[in-house]
């Protein structure tokens, strides 16, 4: 007599406490003793005796229980072990969670993360978890179809992040690329959607040129009334022009206020090579008094909550937004553009100038300069430029083009 779900809730070892049997159909009982209640399928395959497991009850169910049993039977009747079945199934699931795109994905980000810089690195991954892996994560990556990979980026171009959505299709190129080295996929389907995705319009990081209203922000600066810290950030930004990232992390093993300059050792550059920075008067008065507050801390701006970790990204740009400066006016990034377009007006070597702003060089020839070339005059450079701020922030009439000796 086929079993019920009041014979299975009521079912009991036997009164010796050896295993019960409770029989249903087809092969398939209830195994109950003192550990639990397990559903069972006895069948035979090519003359021998075996047995499969089901599940466990009431985990299990008894309708679920005999839902896998009749799937068991199709097997046999197509000449399939189900119990060989079940470990090849559960082989190839644990080979492709293996393979899976998230998996191989983080493979390659743990190779080449020590190639990069840490806020690169951060990106990235980030990029990935909130875009990608939902919708990809889990899936085998030689299965992954260029269809399939452009409904996932287009998620991203609908919500107007375009620049995202291409930096993701980047992001995605390389990592099947990589699995494509390694063996795990065949192609790269990111190489087919090439175009498939709306052009990205490149804007660059607001900033301000015009010298009275440089003149402007320098002076709003002195007036902050925020933390020290955030105030002599952003005093030190249009000084040195360098990037955000490299600003906000600056280590006091860097500095050598003795000697004016600054070096950023290369694992911490966009390049990855070492940079040198001469540090004006201006740039070392600055730093100097920082020192007595943050000097035995291992960063020179370090964090609002911890000394361990470096100021926030954003906290420049917070920080010129409590003076005023929208986010369509002025960032941190913009001290750079600044700073480069005043330089070459002013007459400057654009050699130097793009040493000093540590660019990719794409042209071979010029290429050839190391980290330290035109060092003495980006130092001249560097003390001039902080002197026309100077007097730009005094009320004197500097014109823009004037190249200061």
């Amino acid at each position: 007599m086929p079993l019920t779900d009041t014979a299975c809730k009521n079912s009991k070892p036997k009164e010796d406490g050896s295993p019960a049997k409770y029989a249903d159909e087809k092969g398939m009982y209830l195994l109950v003793n003192k550990t639990g209640k397990y559903w069972r399928l006895d069948y035979r395959f090519l003359g021998k005796r075996k047995t499969l497991a089901l599940g466990v009850y009431p985990d299990t169910s008894l309708k679920q229980a005999r839902e896998k049993r009749d799937e068991a039977r199709r097997l046999l009747a197509e000449d399939i072990d189900p119990g060989e079945h079940r470990k090849v199934t559960k082989a190839t699931s644990k080979l492709n969670a293996a393979n899976s795109f998230e998996a191989v994905s983080r493979e390659w980000f743990t190779k080449y993360k020590p190639t990069w810089s840490e806020g690169h690195a951060t990106r990235i991954i980030r990029r990935l978890e909130r875009d990608i892996f939902p919708w990809l994560g889990s899936r085998p990556i030689a299965d992954i179809t260029a269809p399939e990979l452009l409904a996932t980026l287009q998620r991203i171009e609908k919500r107007d992040a375009i620049e995202t959505a291409h930096r993701a299709m980047q992001n995605c190129g390389q990592v099947f690329r990589y699995a494509v080295a390694t063996g795990r996929a065949e192609r790269n389907p990111a190489a087919d959607l090439v175009g498939a995705i709306a052009p990205a319009i490149k804007t660059s990081f607001p900033t301000i040129t015009d010298p009275s209203k440089i003149a402007e922000l320098l002076r709003a600066i002195d007036g902050y009334r925020g933390t020290f810290a955030t105030q002599c950030a952003l005093k030190l930004a249009p000084l040195v022009f360098v990037r955000p990232g490299e600003l906000r992390q600056a280590e006091w093993k860097e500095i050598d206020l003795y000697n004016a300059m600054w070096v950023i050792p290369a694992e911490r550059m966009k390049m990855r090579e070492k940079h040198f920075v001469p540090l004006s008067h201006q740039a070392v008065t600055i730093l100097a008094e920082l020192q007595a507050l943050t000097g035995r801390n291992k960063y020179v701006f370090p964090g609002a909550r911890t000394n361990g970790r470096p100021m926030s990204d954003n906290t420049v740009n917070a920080a010129l937004r409590r003076l005023g400066y929208s986010k369509e006016d002025m960032t941190g990034h913009g001290f750079r553009h600044m700073a480069s377009t005043l330089l070459n007006e002013q007459g400057w070597n654009r050699d130097a100038i793009e040493r000093q702003m540590a660019h990719a060089e794409r042209n071979s020839i010029r290429a050839t300069y190391n980290y330290a070339e035109y060092l003495p005059e980006r130092t001249k450079m560097m003390q001039a430029w902080a002197d026309y701020l100077d007097s730009l922030k005094a009320g004197a009439k500097v014109t823009s083009l004037l190249k200061i000796a």
